[in-house]
């Protein structure tokens, strides 16, 4: 008793059984140990002022997230693989891996991408209250800079700065993190395009109101229950589902009819194969064996759900149908049965079809009859006409499949832990983007690439034509684990990887030709010495002695983007006399030193004399132009075009 007070004086804060005392009557004014001080004034405020009421949601952080999301842009350069864009299998793709902070990434997207995107899915970390969510923000601001900002006072700029810059698994730090990554992604879909997003329990309230907020509640097109395992392991109620949720990004342009295939199809029609090479054409044995076999299936197998389908005849699979008619009384007549030669009983609201149809379809064998005229007749109902059913919310997958086809993929176990079910992604994205053109998938928290192989997968069984961007930040795998001791040092190598292995293992079991490729990319940040430089270059002065080089692909590859004609364009190289400049679509891109008045002059009768060459834009990388009479006579000879026969106008863009 006594260690125990002296342990307890040796832990004891200032004010612990004062704040223990709020927590116990304030639960809602805390977030973990921290009391929301004005969250806490409201509360105990007497004098309510109801007209500033409405329903909203407000939380810590939310202007601070929309600034940095529409006010703020990137300073990463988009800087190209050059090793493994080269590859064969690479070198024409169009799909896409970028290696970077998601949020910048978007931020490059946007310029390109807007308006493009038919599916999105993201996995974005759960927010479990311990350190697997740490906040994370690169755009860096002062406390004066904040307030100028956001217009706000000094003691929120704070509060907002301490939350920014310390790892935090409060509601507000996530939402904050979520909100401008989701903002950003409504941007890119298209005005039919869907997002549907993996959640726990954790954030799946938070989440709701966060998607609400940003893409309208009125778009809100539902979620699903995954119930992906059966662990039992915690003291209340044990949780062994996730959430997925669906919004559109415009109902009046989405009408849904989202479709899946029923699960176990193939199955069971190979399961009555084999009862039919038994038993022939007797049904009724058929049938016996068909209702026996069905009672090895739980209620979670999808199989389950298809058990009435029990009966067989030539034509296949069905079940025997309400005959019935919808309005009462309407069609009465009598049906004989063709065995005992009797008037079959008759539905109590009558038949459905008139005496006529009905006629046609017993001699057609559309009907299903009793053993006797005492059981009312049935319709056949087919399985192979009614494979497609609305997408259901209750999906049963074990999550340890997804793990154990990783391990087979990647040939060790436990290199990544929990990914997504390849094959559930792949129906969800094909019951979402039903439209018989280019379909961009996206997915910005892309751990081990499930989306990229679900598309590859869709792709190779001719069930659509999808194209993916995948974005995952260089997240250092953790010490000791075995990722590490494969060889890898951060989970983006580990997405790449399953993607090049995944591909491989479809092209061998399906010899199918699609893109198994994909181009490769990083977001950086400019060293801190480089923008020092390029903050002190002034194009209006000789600029000789600057001496920051960047990449030739970089350069191109973030203009190109910019300009809108996003990561996969085809680019030509132009000769201009000795000189090479990079067209793409209707822009020139001359980025290299050298540009002489012989190379200007072969450019203006390139765009005058030749057909399949206009220019409206040329773009130049100002700091290799440090010779200002060249730029100046560069600029004037494309302002004379205008007044040529051909009247031809081109801009000149100068970047620095």
């Amino acid at each position: 008793m006594i260690k125990d007070t002296l342990d307890n004086n040796g832990n004891v804060k200032l004010n612990d059984n004062k704040i223990a005392i709020l927590k116990e009557h304030f639960p809602n004014c805390f977030s973990g140990e921290t009391l929301d001080i004005e969250k806490f004034k409201k509360e105990i405020n007497q004098d309510i002022d109801f007209t500033s009421e409405g329903y909203e949601m407000n939380f810590l952080g939310k202007n601070y997230a929309k600034y940095i999301a529409d006010s703020i842009d990137t300073e990463t350069v988009l800087v190209p693989n050059v090793e493994h864009n080269s590859k064969n299998i690479n070198n024409t793709s169009e799909n896409i891996y970028i290696t970077g902070d998601n949020l910048d990434v978007l931020k490059h997207l946007r310029k390109s991408y807007t308006n493009r995107v038919a599916c999105c899915y993201i996995d974005p970390p759960y927010n479990t209250g311990g350190d697997d969510f740490a906040y994370s923000d690169s755009f860096k601001f002062t406390k004066d800079e904040l307030q100028d900002a956001l217009g706000i006072e000094e003691q929120e700029a704070d509060r907002i700065l301490n939350m920014t810059s310390s790892k935090s698994s409060s509601h507000s730090a996530w939402l904050t993190f979520m909100y401008p990554r989701l903002y950003l992604a409504r941007e890119v879909l298209k005005e039919d395009g869907v997002i549907f997003i993996s959640i726990d329990e954790n954030e799946h309230s938070q989440l709701k109101l966060l998607c609400d907020d940003i893409f309208g509640e009125e778009n809100f097109a539902g979620e699903i229950i995954w119930k992906n395992s059966s662990k039992n392991d915690q003291d209340y109620i044990s949780m062994q589902h996730e959430y997925i949720l669906f919004y559109v990004k415009d109902k009046k342009k989405n009408s849904g009819n989202w479709t899946e295939k029923k699960e176990g199809i193939e199955e069971i029609y190979k399961a009555f194969e084999s009862f039919k090479e038994k038993h022939g054409d007797d049904w009724d044995a058929i049938h016996t064996e068909a209702l026996e076999w069905y009672k090895q299936f739980p209620e979670s197998n999808p199989i389950y759900s298809s058990k009435h389908y029990s009966w067989m005849d030539e034509r296949g699979v069905y079940f025997p149908s309400d005959i019935s008619g919808p309005n009462y009384g309407q069609y009465r007549y009598d049906v004989v049965h063709p065995i005992t030669g009797k008037v079959c009983k008759e539905p109590a609201s009558g038949w459905r079809y008139p005496e006529g149809t009905m006629k046609q379809r017993i001699k057609d064998n559309l009907v299903h009859f009793g053993k006797t005229h005492e059981t009312i007749p049935n319709n056949k109902t087919y399985l192979k006409d009614t494979e497609y059913q609305s997408l259901t919310s209750i999906k049963y997958r074990d999550g340890r499949v997804a793990s154990k086809q990783l391990t087979t993929l990647l040939g060790a176990k436990d290199i990544f832990t929990n990914p997504k079910d390849v094959d559930l992604t792949a129906l969800l994205i094909k019951a979402t983007t039903q439209s018989s053109e280019e379909n961009i998938v996206l997915d910005f928290f892309s751990g081990s690439g499930t989306t990229a192989h679900s598309v590859m997968q869709l792709n190779a069984n001719n069930e659509g034509n999808y194209k993916y961007i995948l974005v995952q930040i260089d997240e250092p795998v953790k010490k000791g684990s075995v990722a590490e001791k494969h060889g890898y040092k951060t989970i983006d190598e580990i997405g790449r990887e399953r993607i090049s292995r995944a591909a491989q293992a479809i092209k061998q079991s399906t010899n199918v030709a699609i893109d198994y490729g994909f181009k490769h990319y990083y977001a950086k940040m400019l060293e801190e010495s480089t923008i020092d430089q390029i903050k002190d270059f002034n194009p209006n002065l000789l600029a000789s002695e600057f001496e920051v080089e960047f990449d030739k692909g970089t350069i191109l590859t973030t203009w190109m983007n910019q300009d809108g004609h996003g990561l996969t364009p085809t680019v030509e190289e132009v000769n201009l006399g000795g000189y090479t400049g990079y067209y793409v679509h209707d822009y020139l891109y001359l980025v290299d030193k050298g540009l002489s008045q012989k190379h200007i002059d072969s450019l203006l009768s390139k765009i005058v004399e030749e057909k399949n060459f206009n220019p409206t834009s040329v773009v130049i990388y100002g700091y290799n132009f440090t010779d200002f009479s060249i730029l100046t006579q560069l600029e004037t000879n494309l302002k004379q075009l205008r007044y040529e026969e051909k009247s031809i106008e081109v801009s000149l863009i100068k970047r620095y």
